[in-house]
């Protein structure tokens, strides 16, 4: 399994590029921005983009979807309760002062439970509302188990909730029932910063040690 990280765009969300090397299929999920790089990424491990997923419709995880899907081809995934925010992406950018990016049609909304395969991989999809209302993490099973928990949680941290659909309780209630559930060795990929584990969270996250 290929697993590549690439920090994009201003406030540096984390593209991740995952790809099966049998197949040479890939999913790229938030490229938010600087698709030239996700492409130099692409090229170099032979990959096709098979989706394209949004972890949530915030500018800087899918600012740069509408250059993504025509250079691949690739079909475009996200929450379907996220679909105001990305058809408001000029309002987002007009709130950081940036120039507004394209937007492209969706092509598949996904729900909790849902699975995408790519190659020998299987994505299971978690709806974890709070930091927006349609927010995901995705979980990989197996041997290579990994959680990308998009902006719902991270390390030492958890999304911000005072966004347009956003709820602490919320959050707080997907973190519980949707991640920590997974065994505490569990890696998690956030949408920024750096990667943690479900244990080191579990112990000692501050949001999560609230009643």
């Amino acid at each position: 399994m290929i697993h590549e990280i690439l920090p994009v765009g201003m406030l540096a969300c984390n593209c991740s590029v995952l790809g099966d090397e049998s197949t040479g299929e890939a999913i790229v999920i938030d490229p938010g921005d600087d698709i030239e790089q996700v492409q130099k990424i692409l090229a170099k491990h032979r990959l096709r983009v098979k989706y394209i997923v949004a972890t949530h419709a915030h500018i800087d995880h899918v600012g740069g979807i509408e250059k993504l899907k025509q250079a691949t081809g690739a079909a475009v995934l996200m929450h379907q309760s996220d679909l105001p925010l990305y058809q408001n992406l000029a309002l987002q950018a007009e709130w950081l002062g940036v120039p507004a990016p394209g937007v492209t049609e969706v092509d598949q909304f996904l729900k909790e439970g849902d699975s995408l395969r790519c190659g020998t991989l299987s994505l299971e999809v978690l709806h974890t509302p709070g930091h927006s209302p349609g927010s995901l993490s995705l979980h990989l099973p197996g041997k290579d188990q990994r959680l990308l928990s998009g902006d719902t949680l991270f390390q030492g941290s958890i999304g911000r909730t005072d966004l347009w659909g956003g709820s602490f309780d919320e959050i707080l209630r997907s973190i519980r029932s949707r991640l920590l559930i997974f065994p505490d060795q569990t890696p998690v990929f956030p949408g920024h910063g750096s990667p943690t584990t479900i244990g080191e969270e579990r112990e000692r996250n501050p949001f999560l040690q609230m009643q």
